[in-house]
């Protein structure tokens, strides 16, 4: 296996394990939470339930992009199951903005007497990061689905 695939397939595994834990650790911090008891924090916050809810097509898309590096660093990168995992990482890209958009009409309809600023402008970086993500992996997809038919024509010529 190559060396870049391992480097960058542990680097998205120690993206994924840092991720997670600010999900389980950041609740018990956070301002309202930081005396309640676990069950007040995990059972009685709807929008934290959402939160973990809408974080599993982010934690699929780093699994796909794993063995996406996986087919790379075995030199299988131009075959049809890349091209599907590029797919599904473009699929769960568009379903984060749709968990954030969603997100921020909750948090505009219920902040109350807070300011919405804070959590407006985080679910517009996430946003934006989803479209990049979402743009990329349709490009190398496209790109990548053609190649894969090139190389099935030429397997059928020979």
């Amino acid at each position: 296996m190559k060396r870049s695939a391992i480097f960058f397939q542990a680097v998205i595994v120690l993206i994924g394990i840092g991720a997670l834990a600010l999900m389980l650790w950041e609740p018990h911090i956070e301002g309202r939470n930081a005396h309640s008891t676990l069950f007040e924090i995990y059972f009685k916050d709807p929008f934290l339930a959402y939160a973990y809810i809408a974080s599993i097509p982010f934690f699929t898309a780093l699994y796909q992009a794993v063995k996406v590096l996986g087919y790379y660093g075995q030199n299988k990168v131009f075959s049809q199951s890349a091209v599907k995992a590029l797919r599904t990482i473009k699929y769960c890209a568009i379903s984060i903005i749709g968990f954030v958009a969603a997100g921020e009409i909750f948090i505009m309809l219920n902040h109350g007497s807070d300011d919405p600023a804070g959590g407006v402008f985080m679910g517009i970086l996430i946003t934006f990061g989803s479209v990049v993500i979402a743009t990329a992996a349709a490009m190398f997809e496209r790109n990548l689905q053609k190649a894969v038919d090139i190389k099935f024509e030429n397997d059928l010529t020979v």
